[in-house]
C-alpha cells in the first residue's frame, strides 16, 4: 500500500477513535443538570429555541429537527438573524438551547441580555464553563473535548458531534418521557414509510364501487369469468341480494378447476367460490392487509362493513402503489 494510503487509513481511524472516547467522555458527565434541562423542556409551554453559529448552528438545525419530530416542539433561530429582528419569534413561554463550544461566539452571546430580560429560560451547551453563555445560563450541559479531531486542532469535530449527540440524548430523555410511541412519530413523518404503514388505512386504498368484482351466486360460470376480466382484481366476489360476502373465485381456483378437468360451462358461481373467505374492515390499516396477505399466501383481500357487506377490495397491487409494501 502506498504510503499516502496507509497515512489516511491512520489519519480517519484515529479521527474517530479521538470522537468516540469523546463520546464516552460525554456519558461519564451526564448528572443532575442534565436531568434539571429534560425537567424544564418538558415544562416549557412554547416551543424550544435553538440557536448557534456556524458548525454549532448545524449541529443546532439538526438538533431543532430531531426534537420537533420525537414530540418536542422546537425551532431554530438563526442567532445573527436573531440581532435584526428574528428575535421577535422568541416568547417568554419558550426555552432557549443556546449551543456554542467556547461560548463566546459573538452573534450568540450578543443577543443573551435580551432573553435574560425578557425571562426566557436558558439551556447552555458548551465547553466552555467559564464562559458568558455558561454565566447566562440557567442549566450549563458540559460538551468539552480534550482535543479536536483536525489534526491541526481548530476545525470542530469532535466538539460538534459531542453536541449531535448531547442533542439526541436530550431528544430520547424526552420522547420517553412523553409517552411518545410510533403512531406519534408517524404523524410527524407522512411521507416516509412509517407515516406510510402506520397511518394508511385500507379505506384511503381500497378499489370501491364499480370497480370491485361481484357476482351472485347463480351466475353462470361465463359471467363469472368476465366479471373477473373486466374488473382486473384476479378474483371476484360472490355475494348475495343484500351485497353480504358469500366466497370469492380467484385465479388460483380457476387453474385448479382446469386441471380437475370439470366442465365449467355448466357450474354457477355458488359451485366453484371459496366460501367464508378472508376478508378485513375499511378502517383497518393497510399494513394488516398486507400481513394478512402474506401469512396466508394470498394476493387479494374482500373489504366488508360490520355485517358483512361488500365494500371494496384490495390486492397486492394497489398497497405496492400506496408503497405500503
Amino acid at each position: 500500500m502506498p504510503a499516502h494510503n496507509a497515512q489516511t487509513l491512520q489519519l480517519a481511524r484515529e479521527t474517530l477513535e479521538i470522537e468516540a472516547a469523546a463520546l464516552l467522555t460525554l456519558k461519564d458527565r451526564l448528572d443532575e443538570r442534565f436531568l434539571q434541562a429534560v425537567d424544564m423542556m418538558l415544562g416549557v409551554q412554547g416551543r424550544v429555541v435553538v440557536t448557534g453559529m456556524g458548525k454549532s448552528g448545524h449541529i443546532g438545525r439538526k438538533i431543532a429537527a430531531t426534537l420537533a419530530s420525537t414530540g418536542t416542539p422546537a425551532m431554530f433561530v438563526h442567532p445573527g438573524e436573531a440581532s435584526h429582528g428574528d428575535l421577535g419569534m422568541i416568547k417568554a413561554v419558550d426555552l432557549v438551547l443556546g449551543i456554542s463550544n467556547s461560548g463566546e461566539s459573538d452573534e450568540l452571546v450578543a443577543i443573551l441580555p435580551v432573553l435574560k430580560r425578557q425571562g426566557v429560560p436558558l439551556i447552555a451547551m458548551t465547553g466552555g464553563l467559564s464562559s458568558s453563555l455558561a454565566r447566562h445560563a440557567d442549566v450549563v450541559l458540559d460538551t468539552s473535548v480534550e482535543k479536536e479531531a483536525c489534526p491541526l486542532n481548530l476545525a470542530p469535530t469532535a466538539s460538534t458531534t459531542a453536541q449531535l449527540a448531547m442533542g439526541d440524548a436530550l431528544a430520547v430523555a424526552l420522547l420517553d418521557a412523553r409517552g411518545f410511541k410510533p403512531e406519534d412519530f408517524a404523524r410527524s413523518h407522512p411521507g416516509g414509510s412509517l407515516g406510510r404503514k402506520l397511518l394508511t388505512h385500507v379505506s384511503d386504498v381500497m378499489r370501491q364501487g364499480d370497480e370491485v368484482p361481484r357476482v351472485g351466486p347463480q351466475a353462470s360460470f361465463s359471467d363469472l369469468m368476465r366479471e373477473m376480466s373486466r374488473k382486473g382484481l384476479g378474483a371476484s366476489s360472490v355475494v348475495d341480494a343484500d351485497g353480504r360476502v358469500l366466497g370469492v373465485f380467484t385465479d388460483g381456483d380457476l387453474r385448479r378447476l382446469i386441471e380437475k378437468g370439470d366442465d365449467l360451462r355448466s357450474l354457477k358461481a355458488s359451485d366453484v367460490m371459496h366460501a367464508q373467505p378472508r376478508t378485513i374492515a375499511a378502517e383497518a390499516l393497510a399494513v394488516e392487509a398486507a400481513e394478512m396477505m402474506e401469512l396466508h399466501r394470498i394476493t387479494s383481500i374482500l373489504v366488508v362493513d360490520d355485517a358483512g357487506r361488500l365494500c371494496g377490495a384490495i390486492n397486492t397491487n394497489d398497497l405496492m402503489r400506496a408503497k405500503v409494501i
